[in-house]
């Protein structure tokens, strides 16, 4: 048996990603989202997700690149310039490693946005985290603790099998960077086991992310294993307009074409996959 939860990363984060999340989950196989408490258009997703009630809807944990919900004064120690929090995930890491990030802030960021989510009405299925910063040593205890106040039982686990590549042509330094997370992923697993918390058995999405062309998309829903699987996407409605914010150099309009594909829905229905949310992920189900 094979179920699919599809997750579009980033819900909040602008206004065109938000309405690519919400065409992906109406036009195809899009069922699940993350949401970004501090992006710049979460009042709008939230106002989305109360009316698009079958989308699940998690939280992604953002430690990086976006402006912080409590105030610059509370949580230096996570500030890059202009009070925003640090640039990306290399930054971060190497700040933590050296030890200039506190934990006591990191808490109280995380639960901040939990809050914030909550506030506007979103119900919460899930955990994961913007650049997958969760599943770092110390942080995932955090997180887990976190999970437990706040009842969330679900997790992303971003193991993609080392393995696979989907036909996508990696460079080298991406490879060694899923390799790299997929490690994280396989230290934090004990810890999420023993909290109690529940992921999907496989991973996908990590080495084509942001560039998950219809023919590789196709090539994951192929080779889908039994089990419960995540496809980690990234879709938008506008390429020009979000390229001149965010330098990613993401195919957001590829990506939601690949979500509403006819192929794609073809392959869903003869494979009878199963296309679920983090919500109907069962209790125990762990990697």
């Amino acid at each position: 048996m094979r179920r699919l939860i599809v997750n579009a990363d980033d819900f909040g984060l602008h206004s065109s990603v938000n309405h690519g999340i919400i065409e992906g989950y109406r036009q195809g196989c899009l069922r699940s989202t993350s949401f970004v408490a501090a992006g710049r258009a979460a009042e709008e997703a939230a106002a989305l997700a109360h009316d698009n009630p079958g989308l699940g809807v998690g939280i992604h944990l953002t430690l990086v690149a976006e402006r912080p919900i409590l105030p610059p004064e509370q949580i230096p120690s996570l500030l890059g310039e202009n009070g925003y929090l640090l640039p990306d995930h290399t930054a971060f890491i190497r700040r933590y490693i050296s030890g200039g990030i506190r934990k006591e802030e990191l808490y109280a960021e995380c639960e901040a946005q939990i809050l914030f989510a909550l506030k506007l009405g979103v119900r919460l299925s899930h955990i994961d985290s913007h650049q997958h910063l969760h599943v770092l040593p110390g942080v995932i205890s955090i997180v887990l603790a976190l999970a437990k106040k706040y009842n969330l039982s679900k997790m992303r686990l971003p193991a993609e099998p080392l393995g696979f590549l989907g036909g996508y042509p990696s460079p080298v330094g991406r490879y060694i960077a899923k390799c790299g997370l997929t490690f994280c992923a396989w230290t934090a697993q004990n810890a999420i086991r023993c909290a109690g918390v529940s992921t999907p058995n496989h991973f996908f999405g990590m080495i084509a992310g942001g560039h998950l062309f219809e023919k590789h998309f196709l090539s994951i829903l192929r080779a889908l294993p039994d089990g419960v699987s995540e496809i980690m996407v990234h879709p938008g409605k506008d390429n020009s307009v979000l390229d001149n914010i965010y330098h990613w150099g993401y195919h957001w309009e590829e990506e939601l074409a690949s979500l509403t594909s006819l192929e794609a829905m073809q392959i869903i229905k003869q494979r009878q996959i199963d296309l679920i949310s983090y919500r109907e992920l069962s209790d125990g189900e762990i990697l």
